[in-house]
Parts: structure tokens; C-alpha cells; sequence
């Protein structure tokens, strides 16, 4: 008998901890009323504070609004630039879709649709110039994973009118970032519930976080503008897995879980309008190359990321308990429209700055019988497998050589900075790193 009641406290035990939420008892959440934020120190988490003042020096230069850390819930660094301060609002661009995928989320629970759904039953028959047959194909999910089908290609790919939605490929074939099926989601939402956006994202997701916010309409696009505190409290409620306090906004754990993790073969970097880091390869905006690799090889293989035109982004890192938000104007990089260059040199300073580095196996990085050697390397690699034009880009998407490679013969590299690089060639593209220790 004693042997059945201990094993019956300790199942309850583990089945209490195993609730949402509870796992995070730790975290700290800001009161949902008022300013008030507690903070903890740089110095008492033990990080390298001589290395904050280049970080926030790089942020400026790039343009940046609004830069705050949270560790575990608390405000480790806050600092806004120039005339930007934390009462100002600034636009989310598309790292909004993460809080459209979390309110699709909640409306699913609800019982007001399943992503299942052809979202004809939602627009009604003809919201594309489709066939009526390849349009009840598409389901709310394939709008979720930008897995749609409909052809990207057009003059302006935010154009949501139906002569602007044409057949390119079967839905779920083709992954490609088309942001007017994206946007249509606000018309599900708002058909399905019988609310208009504003006050169904009021009543589901700000009010219970103590968020505040607007969508506004911008030309074609639905864009949410907000203080950057508001941005860290998504963050926080997704990083504790949609639970505010213990307060469980989205109960739906396969959903949540679908949410964050790779929603299919083609972009394994891409869940439901999330980015996920530390995958085997990922595509790009506008392009259909897949490269290998993850998008931010100097951030933790954990994070995933809302990403946004010009730089806006928030980074969650559940292992280290990491919440990163940044507004701002356009940096240097080319590709600013997602930022992914932006974010990794961002994580290569704050790196630094909690004193953790990336650790780079001496790996090779194969696809068939092509691969480059060695990884990291002191100046020198080999490639082997490929013979014809090759071009070598830096983290800021700047090409930095280009020249023809030949089968086993070694390319001198020492002029380039220690770092990661990213190898390009017609078979296939390879990150590698030249040894800051060379």
C-alpha cells in the first residue's frame, strides 16, 4: 500500500510539472498594467559588459530604433537611438505574421476554423483566378507555411486582389515568401469570427499581455505598430510556450509545437510565419535556391525568429531563456528586407557580450560528391566534386571572390577577414569558416 501511494504522489508530481507554463515558474512577467519592468544586471548574470558599448555602437550604425535583451523575463539591456524613445511606436513589417499565426492558433482552439480548411470557405469562391477546383485546394495551413502554389513571380506579390492570385504549382509543392495569400489570413480571421482584426487581436492576445498595438492597412499589406516593449511581451509569452503568468492563451500544444518547428520539406527553416534556426538548409525571399546550412550560423541552434522588412526582429531562445527585439530603419545589409545577415552580426556581438562563442566542428559540408574542406580553415580551402564559376559572400551578403574552381586544388583565401562565409557554386552552397585564430 505505502509502495501504491508513493508512486501515486510521484506520478502527480510529474503531471503537475508537465502543465504549460509550469516548466517556466522562473520567468518573470511584467505587470499587464503600467510601465513597470523589473531589470536585472549585465554584471550579476556574469556576461562581458566591456563588450555592450560595441554592441549598442553597431546597432546605432546600422540604423537601429530600439534594441532590449530579456533574461528570463527581465530587462538585461534596453537602449533606444537618436530621438527614439521606448514610448514611440514603430512598425512590426513582417515579423507581424507571427502574431497572425498566433491568433490563428487561438481561433482554431476556439472552434471558429481548422487549418485544414480550404480557405474558400472563408473568402468564398473565386478569391484567386484560379479554377474553382485548384482553389479549394488551398488550405489555411498552406497560407501558414507560404506553401500555397500561387505564382510570387508577379509585379507586386503583395497585391491581393484575384487577378493578382494566379496558379503556379500544386499547393504544398513550392515554398516561396508570397506575402498576398499571407495577408488574406486577416480576412479568415475576420470571416470566422465575426470580429474585425483589431478587436480580435484586443480581446485574445493584447489585453491578457498587457500589449498595446494597432493594425494599419499599407497599401495591400495589414501591418502592426507598436512600442518595442510590446514586441518583447510576444516574446516572452511564446518563449513560456503561449502561457502569460499562468494564464494559457493557447492550449493547443500540437498546434503551438507545429508553430515553431519545420512545417515542411522544402524551407525546413520555416514553420507556421516563424523562422527556425539551426535546420539543415533554408530558403530566402524571392529566390528558389535552397541553401544549406541555418540562416544565423553565429546565433543558437534554438532560436526561431519573427523577421521583418528593414530589421525588425524578435529572437527567442528557450535554452538560454533569451528574448532579443530590435526596430529600426535598414542596415547595411542587402537582404534587409528579412534582416537574416542583419540578425547574425547582431548575434556575433551579443555573443560576445554573454560570453559565449560558437562552436564550429572540423566538419565537411556534403552534398553528394561535393564538399568543401577544411571547416573551419586557416585561409585555404579545397573543394571536391565540382569544377566552374564559384562566388564567396560575407555575412552581410557582400561578394567577396569569385573565380573558377578547379577539383582538388586549393583556393587561397587569406585575404579575406576571419568569420563565416557563405560558398556558392551551380551545385550547391556551403557555409564554411576562415579561423580567427589563423
Amino acid at each position: 500500500m505505502e509502495t501504491m501511494k508513493h508512486w501515486m504522489i510521484v506520478t502527480l508530481f510529474v503531471l503537475i510539472l508537465s502543465q504549460p507554463g509550469l516548466k517556466a515558474q522562473n520567468l518573470y512577467f511584467p505587470p499587464t498594467l503600467g510601465d513597470t519592468w523589473e531589470t536585472v544586471s549585465p554584471e550579476s548574470l556574469g556576461w562581458c559588459t566591456p563588450e555592450i558599448d560595441p554592441l549598442l555602437n553597431f546597432l546605432e550604425q546600422e540604423n537601429s530604433k530600439a534594441f532590449i535583451v530579456l533574461k528570463d523575463g527581465k530587462i538585461a539591456i534596453e537602449k533606444y537611438f537618436g530621438t527614439f524613445t521606448k514610448d514611440s511606436l514603430w512598425y512590426w513589417a513582417s515579423a507581424g505574421k507571427t502574431l497572425t499565426a498566433f491568433l490563428v492558433g487561438q481561433a482554431q482552439e476556439d472552434g471558429l476554423l481548422s487549418i485544414g480548411d480550404s480557405t474558400s470557405k472563408y473568402l468564398g469562391v473565386g478569391w484567386t483566378g484560379l479554377t474553382p477546383e485548384q482553389e479549394r485546394k488551398i488550405t489555411i495551413r498552406h497560407q501558414l507555411t507560404m506553401t500555397t502554389g500561387l505564382d510570387d513571380g508577379l509585379e507586386d506579390n503583395h497585391c491581393t486582389l484575384d487577378s493578382c492570385l494566379q496558379f503556379l504549382a500544386e499547393p504544398g509543392t513550392r515554398w516561396a515568401y508570397h506575402n498576398a495569400p499571407y495577408t488574406l489570413l486577416e480576412k479568415v480571421l475576420t470571416n470566422a469570427s465575426g470580429s474585425a482584426i483589431n478587436a480580435f487581436t484586443r480581446e485574445n492576445l493584447l489585453s491578457p499581455t498587457g500589449m498595446t498595438g494597432l493594425w494599419l492597412t499599407v497599401d495591400y499589406d495589414n501591418v502592426f505598430f507598436s512600442k518595442p516593449s510590446s514586441m518583447a511581451r510576444f516574446g516572452l509569452l511564446v518563449q513560456n510556450s503561449g502561457v502569460w503568468n499562468k494564464d494559457t492563451l493557447l492550449k493547443d500544444r500540437d498546434y503551438f509545437n507545429a508553430m515553431i518547428n519545420t512545417s515542411n520539406e522544402i524551407n525546413q527553416s520555416y514553420g507556421y510565419l516563424w523562422w527556425l534556426n539551426g535546420k539543415p538548409n533554408y530558403m530566402l525571399p524571392g529566390v528558389q535556391f535552397v541553401f544549406n546550412g541555418s540562416w544565423a550560423p553565429d546565433a543558437p541552434a534554438d532560436m526561431f525568429a519573427a523577421m521583418g522588412k528593414n530589421g525588425q526582429m524578435l529572437c527567442i531562445v528557450p535554452s538560454q531563456g533569451l528574448v532579443v527585439v530590435r526596430m529600426g530603419n535598414p542596415g547595411d545589409s542587402p537582404l534587409s528586407e528579412i534582416g537574416v545577415f542583419l540578425c547574425n552580426m547582431i548575434w556575433q556581438k551579443l555573443n560576445a557580450v554573454i560570453c559565449s562563442e560558437t562552436v564550429v566542428e572540423d566538419i565537411e559540408f556534403d552534398t553528394g560528391d561535393l564538399c568543401v574542406f577544411p571547416n573551419p580553415s586557416k585561409g585555404e580551402i579545397t573543394i571536391h566534386g565540382y569544377e566552374g564559376h564559384a562566388e564567396i559572400f560575407n555575412t552581410s551578403g557582400l561578394k567577396v571572390w569569385q573565380g573558377i574552381v578547379l577539383h582538388g586544388q586549393p583556393v587561397s583565401l587569406k585575404h579575406l577577414p576571419a568569420g563565416f562565409h557563405l560558398l556558392k557554386t551551380c551545385s550547391g552552397s556551403f557555409k564554411f569558416m576562415l579561423n580567427p585564430n589563423r
